[in-house]
């Protein structure tokens, strides 16, 4: 009897910890649902709003400007937070805010991105604290889950005007 019950204890054992690994390789490389939550990313991304972000984009350097994506926040490593790439390495962009008279433009290093979030009178992003290295880009979102009246993928950034080309 008692070999009976260990050997169902080991079985089942070794079965959550191998869904376990399947679960985990899941949600690190392929992707999972994220809840959004904050006014930074408005009128795209409404606060509570449910997405779908995917992992492989940033495993394989696919990650371009205008995406949205999910990152390690550079302040508070235990939070994430959502903005969009205006900036990739290499790129020239206006490190300035949209109220400033004068502007101001600074190059993204090498190993960076420049993130914004699409309302910018109401957003911490790169402007704040500079660029964000890309190893703490988690995920890139493909479309919007909830609410469904608004179910699909997401609109163009209205701050179109920020993405300079030189």
């Amino acid at each position: 009897m008692l070999r009976n019950v260990l050997g169902k204890t080991f079985r089942f054992l070794g079965y959550t910890v191998q869904y376990g690994c399947i679960a985990h390789c899941a949600f690190e490389y392929l992707g999972g649902i994220v809840v959004c939550s904050g006014p930074s990313m408005e009128p795209t991304i409404q606060n509570c709003d449910i997405v779908f972000s995917e992992n492989l984009s940033r495993h394989f350097y696919c990650i371009r400007k205008g995406d949205i994506v999910i990152v390690k926040s550079p302040n508070d490593p235990k939070s994430n937070i959502c903005k969009r790439v205006i900036g990739l390495e290499g790129d020239k962009v206006c490190t300035s805010n949209p109220s400033d008279f004068l502007k101001s433009h600074s190059y993204v290093p090498k190993g960076h991105v420049w993130l914004e979030g699409d309302n910018l009178r109401n957003s911490t992003d790169s402007r704040c604290y500079g660029p964000v290295p890309y190893g703490l880009i988690r995920g890139r979102i493909c479309f919007k889950i909830w609410p469904l009246n608004d179910f699909g993928f997401l609109r163009a950034s209205p701050n179109g005007h920020r993405f300079l080309d030189d």
